[in-house]
């Protein structure tokens, strides 16, 4: 089983990335996938959550508006395009996969907002 992120990396304030998930090695269409974030010093916060077939997602209010998660059940990829960026969005980004007590996570990407 694997979660690998990537698209992190340093933006300045105002500016977009896309995180990409890919998944490997279980039934992923059948999985409810999230994003979280986890900055210096404080504990991991839900961001962004879909359903297994995408059409229901939800969002921490500190990101609604201008995070967007999807799916793409047919590559095996959970995303998350994160636009308007602030520095308080930086932290890292992990993937986390979930199906009843099935409960898989990537390694995470660093995301750093700064000019």
């Amino acid at each position: 089983v694997q979660l690998v992120e990537s698209g992190g990396g340093l933006v300045q304030p105002g500016g977009s990335l896309r995180l990409s998930c890919a998944a490997s090695g279980f039934t992923f269409r059948r999985y409810h996938m999230r994003w979280y974030r986890q900055a210096p010093g404080k504990e991991r916060e839900l961001v962004a959550r879909i359903t297994s077939n995408g059409d229901t997602t939800s969002y921490a209010d500190s990101v609604k508006g201008r995070f967007t998660i999807s799916r793409d059940n047919a590559e095996n990829t959970v995303y998350l395009q994160m636009n308007s960026l602030k520095p308080e969005d930086t932290a890292v980004y992990y993937c986390n996969g979930v199906l009843g007590l099935y409960d898989y996570w990537g390694q995470g990407t660093q995301v750093t907002v700064s000019s």
